[in-house]
């Protein structure tokens, strides 16, 4: 990408973001639960740790659809891709396991419980620290993408495993949207500000992964063609 549109990229998300914060800290009206009770403040968690949620597991299809086309092209590109968005994904998957906690030990007292979703959003953050490590361990670049881009093709199972758990099991985390197969039905959110303030959320961390995902893959392929550049004058 230009330098000009990245760095508007960049603009954009920085409002994106100072706007999400204004709007969850100053200007939610007062949430009610479905039977007319007021939330504890704690639900505030909530605007940041779904959208962080549903970015790393866009994260993390990065990973699977440029693991595919590396096996196809063998083009070092999508190599690189993959790593960055891994990279990038696993930060968002440990922020998700974090404001998980932090909203858990508000609103039920305890960080932990082994639950189908608080089980299997730590199955995936351990699959995709274990694929960076796969890479650190493997020197020869053709057998690490390749071998990378196999176990990020079937790792890539663990994401749709997380999302549908708490439809799949029952379950002590929310359902927010949606029925699970058991007949619980979802919260859902009534109002169009605090819909909409969700909504500015999902964009202002999707694209704070974006300007991230292109800052990181820029530089990736930059150290790459300069170490080819060093092996061919030698």
């Amino acid at each position: 990408m230009e330098n000009k549109k990245l760095k508007i990229l960049a603009f954009v998300t920085t409002a994106l973001v100072l706007l999400s914060m204004y709007m969850v800290f100053f200007s939610l009206p007062v949430m009610r639960s479905g039977a007319g009770e007021v939330l504890d403040s704690s639900f505030k968690i909530f605007y940041f740790h779904m959208p962080i949620a549903i970015t790393a597991y866009f994260a993390f299809f990065i990973v699977f659809a440029a693991s595919v086309m590396q096996l196809k092209s063998h083009d070092v590109k999508w190599d690189i891709y993959a790593r960055s968005a891994a990279e990038i994904g696993v930060i968002f998957a440990l922020l998700v396991l974090i404001t998980g906690s932090i909203w858990a030990m508000a609103t039920w007292g305890w960080y932990w419980i082994w639950e189908p979703r608080l089980t299997t959003s730590l199955a995936l953050f351990l699959v995709y620290v274990t694929y960076l490590l796969l890479r650190q361990a493997i020197e020869d670049p053709e057998s690490r993408a390749r071998l990378a881009s196999v176990f990020g093709i079937v790792g890539f199972v663990s994401v749709p495993l997380s999302f549908f758990s708490i439809r799949l099991w029952r379950s002590a985390h929310p359902l927010m949207f949606g029925e699970a197969m058991y007949g619980s039905t979802g919260g859902g959110l009534e109002g169009s500000n605090l819909q909409f303030t969700l909504v500015v959320n999902f964009l202002a961390f999707l694209a704070l992964f974006l300007t991230l995902f292109i800052y990181k893959s820029n530089m990736e392929i930059l150290k790459e063609e300069i170490h080819v550049l060093r092996v061919s004058r030698r």
